[in-house]
């Protein structure tokens, strides 16, 4: 806290009532509700749900809110919220493979049984400011699919290419093993995968934006192509013994991406497709597939591979992916360290004068054997 700045505790209030005021804004406009920012700004609820680890998109519109749109405020005051809530068991694991999905592509086979699916997307647009948004003006409806469509099987690409062995098959778990929770365990290195793709589901989206990018450019043994992306809603299920199996506790909009990479093989393993995965809350495809392609980068153990990049480094990836932990490290610099300062100061003082006299006896020196 800034006690040492002149004011004190009234300053502080002062600098609150501040922000209220810049918060609130021009009092003739009306106030932002957050049935708008959910409804309107859906990309922005959805990515502070996924780096906050909350799918409550009312609490996601309501940080949004509260920090003037300033989204690792936004998603830090979420994960701050989040960690007031119970805990009161853990949900089997999402069958996206039954997902209702409203999106789905690949980049791999053109024609794929249940078709592809474009939904929501800028992909086409033409990034052109559009005058008629400044203004409420008419939208037409989305076009829905026929009902004929609607129940065609979308099997994966990923199983299409696994039948004769060309990709690695899909990861299982070991036995005996029980997959770990990044909220409960204190870090440690090597990270088991389920732990990284945890810490990568909360990760910074542009900063793995960042190392997925220097991927494609040679910083990393990828040669990525994305296998299929899927965007929809995946029921959510906790097995509760009491009542006698699992209980459905309703339905979340996912993001899923499985990126295919070239692999030539090693003396343990055949030459064969590999795989980078990535699954986020909400609409959020640009962080899913950048998260599958770090996904693969950081598996370079598992393929007997040499750590020539920043993005295959594990300890370096997780550790500063996390935009709240980076951004407390950065802010806390404009906390007051005067007395750290001082000491800094007072130091370059002594080293000045030490360099001075060294120097000037240096230059009589010299001055004498001229003479």
């Amino acid at each position: 806290m800034y006690v040492a700045v002149k004011g004190g505790e009234a300053a502080i209030q002062n600098a609150h009532q501040l922000l209220g005021d810049r918060r609130r804004g021009d009092r003739s406009v009306p106030a932002l509700q957050l049935e708008q920012i959910v409804e309107q700004l859906g990309l922005a609820v959805d990515r502070a749900m996924a780096e906050g680890a909350l799918y409550d998109r009312e609490l996601a519109a309501l940080a949004i809110r509260q920090s003037r749109g300033d989204l690792i405020e936004a998603i830090f005051l979420v994960r701050a919220y989040r960690t007031t809530l119970p805990r009161f068991g853990y949900s089997e694991p999402l069958d996206t493979a039954q997902m209702l999905a409203e999106r789905r592509i690949s980049a791999t086979f053109k024609d794929l049984p249940g078709g592809q699916l474009l939904g929501p997307t800028f992909d086409y647009t033409h990034r052109l400011l559009d005058p008629e948004m400044s203004g409420d003006h008419p939208v037409a409806q989305g076009v829905q699919r026929d009902d004929e469509t609607v129940d065609e099987d979308m099997p994966r690409v990923t199983d299409i290419l696994g039948a004769n062995g060309m990709i690695e098959p899909d990861g299982e778990m070991p036995e005996g093993h029980v997959p770990g929770d990044l909220t409960r365990e204190p870090w440690t290195f090597p990270m088991e995968r389920d732990l990284r793709l945890q810490a990568l589901a909360r990760g910074d989206e542009g900063f793995l934006l960042a190392l997925g990018y220097s991927t494609q450019r040679g910083y990393g043994r990828t040669h990525p192509f994305v296998g299929e992306i899927r965007i929809g809603e995946v029921e959510v299920e906790l097995d509760v013994p009491e009542l006698g199996g699992l209980v459905s506790l309703g339905s979340i909009q996912v993001t899923e991406c499985q990126m295919v990479n070239q692999f030539a093989g090693s003396a343990t393993r055949p030459p064969q497709f590999t795989r980078g995965y990535g699954l986020v809350f909400g609409q959020s495809e640009r962080k899913a597939m950048s998260m599958s392609l770090c996904d693969r980068a950081l598996r370079t153990a598992e393929f007997e591979e040499d750590i020539t990049a920043p993005a295959q480094d594990e300890e370096f990836v997780i550790s500063h992916s996390d935009n709240v932990q980076s951004t407390g490290f950065v802010e806390h610099l404009k906390l007051p360290h005067y007395v750290d300062f001082q000491a800094e100061l007072d130091l370059i003082r002594r080293m000045r004068a030490e360099y001075a006299q060294a120097h000037g006896n240096a230059e009589a020196n010299l001055a004498e054997a001229a003479e």
